[in-house]
């Protein structure tokens, strides 16, 4: 995996990527211009992105049906430099009239357990907790655990 970086200005870059680009930021406050995500918003993106389409994918397997899908992330920072990540919560809605929790709950942990590379990577240093919505109603919680 390789990428290009490229300074825009202050502390603007852009990342190409396999034809892709995306731009980074911080905040004025931060010595930025706000124009764009923080590189740690980005990995907290890319965190949320592959547990989504983990999700996605199992149940498109399970032959499950899914009308609406979001996914909130919502980290924590350790204080001090460098701040990291150090608890994560992650919470899956899910809407459609054929859901069933067993399955939908067998795909997020499918993912948090043994698919999601960013979990795997990002629980190394933070916990990473979930809950999981289903029309409406709490299904299911957990913690990603890899091995």
């Amino acid at each position: 995996m390789k990428l290009k970086m490229d300074w825009k200005r202050e502390l603007a870059f852009d990342a190409h990527i396999d034809g892709h680009t995306v731009a980074m930021d911080t905040s004025a406050k931060g010595g930025g211009g706000g124009t764009a995500p923080t590189p740690k918003q980005l990995v907290l993106a890319g965190l949320a992105g592959c547990t989504g389409m983990d999700v996605v994918h199992i149940l498109g397997r399970m032959r499950v049906q899914i009308d609406s899908f979001d996914l909130e992330a919502d980290a924590h920072q350790t204080d001090g430099q460098p701040a990291v990540f150090d608890e994560i919560r992650l919470v899956y809605r899910l809407e459609g009239p054929e859901l069933l929790p067993a399955k939908v709950l067998e795909a997020v942990e499918l993912s948090q357990t043994k698919y999601c590379g960013v979990s795997a990577m990002i629980s190394r240093s933070a916990r990473i907790s979930y809950e999981v919505i289903i029309n409406g109603q709490l299904a299911g919680t957990g913690t990603a655990r890899f091995t």
